[in-house]
């Protein structure tokens, strides 16, 4: 077969044409938009430190780097919480863990 008779596709083609794919991105941009509807709360200063992480039943992960912007996110938590609840997500538990430099 003749490489160029096949024609090129864009990652969201690749995605829509493989379910694991496309569920690792659904999975990515639920984690973002998670993050986007909380990071009002979260102080300027800090919100470089924090990546949205993985979300699993009514569990979500914030990954942070520093001790200190952990200790301040786990003083933030409920309110986190509370603003996800009402945005629509079944969200109980926020985990917070801290990087490691490497």
């Amino acid at each position: 077969m003749n490489r160029r008779s096949v024609p090129p596709f864009t990652l969201q083609q690749a995605a829509e044409g493989s379910p694991t794919l496309a569920s690792l991105i659904a999975r990515a941009r639920d984690a973002s938009d998670r993050l986007r509807a909380v990071e009002g709360l979260i102080p300027p200063a800090m919100r470089p430190a924090v990546q949205a992480g993985p979300a699993e039943g009514d569990v979500w992960c914030l990954l942070v780097n520093g001790s200190a912007a952990a200790a301040k996110l786990r003083q933030l938590s409920p309110m986190l919480v509370t603003r996800l609840r009402n945005k629509g997500w079944d969200v109980n538990t926020i985990r917070i863990k801290v990087q490691s430099g490497r």
